[in-house]
């Protein structure tokens, strides 16, 4: 008996000392945070929802029923100017729309950023390090999703500037003028097999959900000339669309309830977030792995980007076991960078255009002077498309498909005259300069004008592929399959979007038409049955 009360006893005791422990760090905790207030609070910006909380309960709100956050972030811009200060717990983050900022911190990594902090979703980090600024890049949540490795720490979400630079050396021969120059082939067969969809759906006169079958188009491209698959999904069914949407989704879910995953309610869905990750990381390893082993038997391989990758990869003095699983974290990346916002920069510029017949005329006019009869369109061809590439550009303004930035900044920086003590992050984001009339007279206003040759350029207030030495690696290879899809719909068809059909913003990982882009699809004047 006695030593059962000297054992109730000394576990009382510990468990009352446990508990000033905590206490004194919750007191430790509160002083800290009240510390990082009292050190960011000269900076403007909307009052805090709560002390421990910051701003993160408005956030959310605004992301309820498919809001946007960026909206948010403009009515902030709009009110409280080019800088202004969010807190939630003890960190803060700056959102800046001063170009001069913009150019400090110039971008440069198309990446996931850091949303725990900020509650931003799958975006381009601006991220080249000044050599007088010591910063670092946030810890990205996008490595993992619910437990699962997703995005790993490849190219895009890599943080050490030297595993970086090593996986870019490795990869920028695959991306080059003249390799890209070599796919115009692969991009014409691609877009040729929705040019005879389309033409099904025109004489069936049904309506056509454009997002849907681009996506198709452009995971049918990322696939054949990076890894040498044809999955052919106008006709076939496969399971990697819904793994990408999937996981595109469940990013999301993630970003708005971080404890999402511990209700047993959701572990279904759960689950199936977790399958997709594995199916894409499973599915490429197969694909390297086979692909490797014919090389090394000597066996005739295609010429795309995955063999590009391996034989530059052979070049380097040290691979490692882990330099192999970033080549893997690589392969989802392209999965879903490589046609995930392609598509939907396709879906916005073909909503615009059924919305301003006066700008898709003009632009028909310039496909029929350069293209005109040809099935084939050339290299050279793009580069005469100059009025295609305004829209294009003016559709990414309005719409872009990955919209926010963000990055640690060590030491202290003043922006827009406002010293700030160093030990925050910055935040970008390219929809609000894009919609600021401080920047884009009259920035709702659909006008391809805006990036005619002649026209100023805008200064460090326009970057959907982010800027710098890290600007997105596949941006031309984006670009030039955008243009071959468009010039060859515009040569072929007529299209009128569906009546009643919402043009609003559907934030799903990336941003998106939320219609899908409904059509009504008849042939030109003529059936294009080749030059």
């Amino acid at each position: 008996m006695a030593l059962s009360s000297l054992l109730l006893s000394l576990a009382a005791r510990a468990l009352t000392f446990l508990f000033f422990l905590l206490v004194i760090a919750f007191l430790g905790y509160c002083l800290y945070i009240k510390y990082i207030h009292m050190k960011y609070d000269h900076i403007p910006g909307p009052p805090r929802d709560s002390f421990f909380f910051g701003h993160s309960p408005t956030m959310l709100k605004a992301m309820k029923n498919d809001g946007i956050i960026h909206d948010k972030f403009l009515e902030w811009a709009e009110k409280y100017g080019p800088v202004y200060r969010i807190n939630m717990f003890h960190y803060v983050s700056l959102c800046t729309y001063c170009p001069e900022a913009t150019k400090v911190n110039t971008c440069h990594l198309t990446v996931f950023t850091s949303v725990h902090r900020c509650h931003l979703h799958p975006s381009i980090l601006l991220a080249e390090v000044p050599a007088n600024k010591q910063c670092q890049l946030l810890a990205f949540w996008g490595l993992n999703l619910f437990g699962q490795r997703f995005l790993g720490d490849g190219l895009i979400t890599a943080r050490d500037h030297e595993r970086w630079y090593k996986q870019r050396r490795i990869m920028d021969p695959a991306f080059s003028s003249l390799y890209l120059r070599g796919l115009m082939g692969t991009f014409n067969e691609t877009a040729e097999k929705l040019m005879d969809k389309l033409a099904e759906l025109a004489d069936s006169k049904t309506e056509a959900n454009m997002l849907h079958l681009i996506n198709c188009v452009t995971l049918d491209v990322i696939t054949k000339v990076a890894f040498g698959v044809d999955l052919d999904l106008l006709k076939h069914s496969s399971p990697f669309p819904k793994a990408i949407e999937t996981c595109l989704k469940g990013m999301v879910t993630y970003v708005r309830d971080r404890f999402f995953e511990y209700n047993p309610k959701n572990r279904r869905y759960v689950n199936e977030v977790r399958e997709a990750c594995r199916l894409l990381r499973t599915t490429g390893a197969k694909w390297i792995s086979e692909r490797k082993t014919a090389m090394q038997n000597g066996d005739e391989v295609p010429k795309d980007i995955l063999t590009q990758i391996i034989k530059t990869a052979s070049q380097e003095e040290n691979m490692t076991e882990e330099d192999e699983e970033f080549m893997l974290d690589n392969f989802v990346t392209f999965f879903i960078a490589g046609q995930e916002t392609t598509a939907n920069q396709l879906g916005f510029c073909i909503m615009a255009l059924g919305r301003h017949p006066e700008i898709l005329e003009k632009a028909k006019k310039e496909v029929d002077d350069v293209i005109g009869m040809k099935r084939d369109i050339s290299y050279d061809d793009l580069g005469e498309l100059v009025y295609l590439s305004q829209v294009l550009k003016e559709t990414l303004r309005i719409y872009p498909t990955a919209p926010g930035t963000s990055r640690d900044v060590a030491e202290d920086m003043v922006i827009d005259g406002i010293h700030i003590p160093g030990g925050f992050s910055v935040v970008f984001s390219s929809y609000v300069s894009g919609r600021l009339d401080k920047f884009f007279e009259d920035p709702l206003k659909f006008d391809p004008d805006r990036f005619h040759p002649d026209a100023p350029k805008p200064y460090y207030c326009y970057y959907p592929f982010a800027l710098g030495p890290r600007s997105c690696l596949g941006q031309n290879f984006a670009q030039m399959e955008a243009k071959v899809v468009m010039a060859k719909l515009l040569q072929r068809f007529d299209f009128t979007l569906v009546p009643g059909q919402t043009f609003d913003i559907l934030d799903a990982g990336t941003l998106r038409p939320k219609s899908g882009v409904l059509c009504t699809l008849s042939h030109r004047d003529y059936k294009n049955k080749g030059s």
